[in-house]
């Protein structure tokens, strides 16, 4: 008969209770096996907490139970309770209690999570729809290796179960760490050798247990040892296994369907391709793999920055909140050795080394899944294997496969010797077949964004001078603040609530680019693709996921289409060299007084407080435990308090940077009716001044003032423009602004000047 003493094997109950609980573990363990596909979050420990509340109450109703089903089903219950109280609850509100409305919110969440999976690179942050459905799988592999386990009495059959978690990063070929297999074989392991054990009346019960047990153990061992020995043998290399170490870690496919009111996730470190650079032709040097180079912008260097980024595809239809695309229908053939351009007139010609430097670029992918080809934006000819096809109107490489780990390929990239004077002297009617480039989604506020473009480019005296200014606006630090964080929806109309929050990353900047650009009469697409790589010693660019970016792309006719890049520098790096203040001196029209505040731009049609239609509402999570709503709620508050009073405080003494430097200075200046315009670039602004100043007194600038305005024009530009700006310490900034404002508040010979003088230096 079987007792509760050790020494007579083990009893029952608990072995019942032990075995749930290695189920429990192993299932676990297994949630690990996701790590390498989502981003570090709460869904581990939401998913672990879930697996073991499930199984106190499995093994609580087993305890009871004479019915080998009545447990999972009660755990099943339980489970779907739980989900239903958890993520089917109203936003910000704890309702025990399910109703049908929960289930339509629990159904609107999983389709959203599919959307968030497709639309995601990996690892994906897991937002609350994702988290759902790992805590739901998880739930769903306990009970199933639980009911096998114990409920039939086939431990072995369990693994079949557990394995279900693995299968999408061993599809995927994505790492998971050696942890997660070593403590679900662990758990595993144990489950076989607890069914082995004896439970009757054998005294040797305990000894057989504990010989089993280390059995286990050393097979647990032996087996992550020996895993990768055996993996890299002859013949398993046909098979995909979970990753112990690095390397390649999956595919990595950009998304053609942009939403401007989705946050940027935390975007994917892993290399998707690499490439290299060389010079053709006499004559042709390569620059600093920096990309700096001893004459800026100079056309006869060959290096990433000035092959620039590689674009995958381009985008033309937009409705005012996300970007979508059809597939393309009139796909050709080309010769080898002839160009391809979207420009008619170089298309299927042969590389003329007088239109502008050649470079040999060649590219070798590694973890990018794309039937879309990512080349430069430049004319170029192509060299690659396979079934691909040439789409001139997109100006897209399409294949029938995507490419794989190995695709190689080579180009000879035309880069055109194109300056700000050229784009400025083109000129001409636009070809038939771009009018869809210059549709605007009709919103509640497109006659506001056409207002406030039209405002911006006001003195603007042809399409490049207003691209330009559109460009300077955007790239002002002091106005716009780059941040993947998309605040809620407003306004049915995405680029108007960018435009009013200011917070945004390139999606959001190039689009509302690009739609400006449209409602000025300039021919838009959005480019999507790589920005160049990062170069190691031997000169090898390398690419990962991180680089992906969206920049605006505009058609001057005589020209073709024009990159430009809105995006801040922090970002983006330098603009395109024929749109770079630092690189050519050019001639911002003067836009007039732009409002900080666009509120009251907005037309009688707008709803401040609405929200776009088929926009996802940003909603606080919900949870189960009031007391830890309440404490939370507190903890926020008090948060609250204290950053306000941060806040504050920064208002007061904010630090001192060349924007802020810049920005008191234009107060200053301001009160002597020495003003300038949003649009100028700071290098403009300084002949503003120095012209203004002659006019207001009829002497120039002396020479230290005049130098110091020049140099804090430059310190602004390089922090708009570069990709490194040089750091300015808060004592040489404003010795800056002091020695401008000491040379204009000079005493005046016209006492008409008198209350400008004065104005300025009561200000000071």
């Amino acid at each position: 008969m079987t007792t509760g003493r050790g020494d007579a094997g083990i009893p029952r109950g608990a072995r019942s209770l032990l075995g749930t609980f290695l189920v429990a573990a192993a299932a676990c363990a297994s949630l690990l096996a996701l790590s390498g596909l989502l981003s570090p979050g709460r869904w581990l420990p939401a998913g672990a907490v879930a697996v073991v509340a499930v199984a106190i109450v499995t093994a609580a109703v087993r305890s009871v139970a004479r019915s080998r089903w009545t447990p999972t089903i009660v755990g099943a219950i339980a489970a779907a309770l739980g989900v239903l109280i958890v993520y089917g609850a109203p936003p910000g509100r704890v309702q025990v209690l399910p109703d049908s409305a929960s289930v339509e919110r629990l159904v609107a969440a999983v389709r959203a999570a599919s959307e968030l999976i497709n639309g995601s690179v990996v690892p994906m942050d897991a937002a609350r729809p994702v988290e759902m459905l790992v805590v739901a799988g998880g739930m769903l592999v306990f009970l199933f290796a639980d009911v096998l386990a114990l409920g039939l009495d086939a431990p072995a059959w369990s693994g079949f179960v557990l394995v279900t978690l693995w299968l999408p990063a061993i599809s995927l070929g994505y790492p998971a760490p050696a942890s997660a297999l070593g403590w679900t074989a662990l758990a595993y392991l144990l489950l076989l050798a607890l069914n082995a054990a004896p439970h009757g009346e054998h005294a040797a019960g305990t000894r057989r247990t504990a010989s089993t047990v280390a059995i286990a153990a050393a097979l647990v061992a032996a087996t992550l040892a020996a895993g990768p020995v055996i993996a890299a043998a002859p013949g398993w290399a046909s098979l995909t296994l979970p990753n112990f170490g690095s390397g390649p870690i999956g595919p990595l496919r950009l998304s053609d369907d942009l939403d401007l009111r989705q946050s940027l996730g935390r975007r994917s470190g892993q290399v998707v391709l690499h490439y290299t650079v060389t010079p053709v032709g006499a004559g042709a040097t390569t620059a600093p793999t920096d990309g700096a180079s001893a004459t800026p912008g100079a056309p006869d260097v060959a290096n990433a920055r000035a092959v620039g980024p590689l674009r995958a595809f381009t985008l033309r239809d937009f409705d005012g909140r996300s970007w979508q695309r059809a597939e393309a229908t009139d796909l050709q053939d080309w010769a080898p050795g002839t160009l391809l351009a979207s420009d008619p007139s170089v298309q299927g010609t042969l590389l003329d080394p007088q239109a502008g430097t050649l470079a040999r670029v060649d590219v070798t992918i590694d973890g990018l899944r794309e039937l879309r080809l990512p080349v430069s934006t430049f004319p170029r000819t192509l060299e690659i294997a396979g079934p691909w096809r040439y789409d001139a109107e997109r100006d897209e490489v399409v294949g029938d496969r995507a490419t794989g780990v190995g695709t190689t390929y080579g180009m000879t990239v035309e880069i055109p010797t194109l300056t700000a004077d050229d784009l400025k002297a083109a000129g001409g009617r636009l070809p038939a077949g771009l009018e869809p480039y210059l549709a605007v989604p009709q919103t509640a506020h497109t006659e506001d964004i056409r207002a406030l473009a039209t405002q911006i480019t006001a003195d603007a005296t042809g399409p490049y001078d207003q691209a330009l200014a559109l460009q300077t606006y955007f790239r002002d630090m002091s106005r716009f603040v780059y941040d993947t964080r998309v605040a809620p929806a407003r306004t049915d109309d995405a680029v108007w609530d960018f435009l009013t929050n200011r917070h945004g990353y390139c999606v959001q900047f190039a689009t509302s680019m690009a739609v400006m650009a449209r409602s000025l009469g300039i021919p838009a697409r959005l480019g999507v693709g790589f920005l160049p790589g990062v170069a190691d010693s031997s000169g090898v660019y390398t690419v990962t996921g991180r680089l992906s970016h969206t920049w605006p792309e505009l058609y001057f006719p005589s020209v073709g289409w024009v990159r430009f890049e809105p995006t801040p520098a922090v970002q983006s790096g330098s603009p395109p060299r024929w749109s770079d203040p630092l690189v050519f001196s050019t001639a911002a029209p003067n836009a007039g007084q732009i409002p900080d505040d666009l509120g009251g731009h907005a037309t009688a049609g707008a709803t401040a407080g609405a929200t776009a239609p088929g926009a996802t509402p940003q909603t606080t999570e919900s949870t189960t435990r009031l007391p830890l709503v309440v404490g939370a709620g507190l903890l926020l508050v008090l948060a609250a308090g204290g950053l306000l009073l941060a806040r504050q405080r920064s208002n007061r003494h904010p630090a001192v940077n060349p924007e802020v430097a810049w920005s008191r200075l234009r107060e200053r200046l301001a009160a002597a009716a020495i003003e300038w315009s949003d649009s100028r670039t700071p290098r403009q602004c300084v002949e503003v001044v120095r012209a203004r100043v002659i006019d207001l007194r009829a002497v120039p600038l002396g020479e230290p003032a005049d130098t110091a305005l020049v140099r804090l024009a430059d310190a602004v530009e390089q922090l708009r423009y570069a990709p490194a700006p040089p750091t300015r310490s808060p004592e040489e900034l404003e010795s800056w602004i002091a020695a401008v404002l000491t040379d204009v508040t000079s005493p005046i010979s016209d006492p008409s000047r008198d209350a400008s003088a004065s104005a300025l230096r009561g200000g000071s």
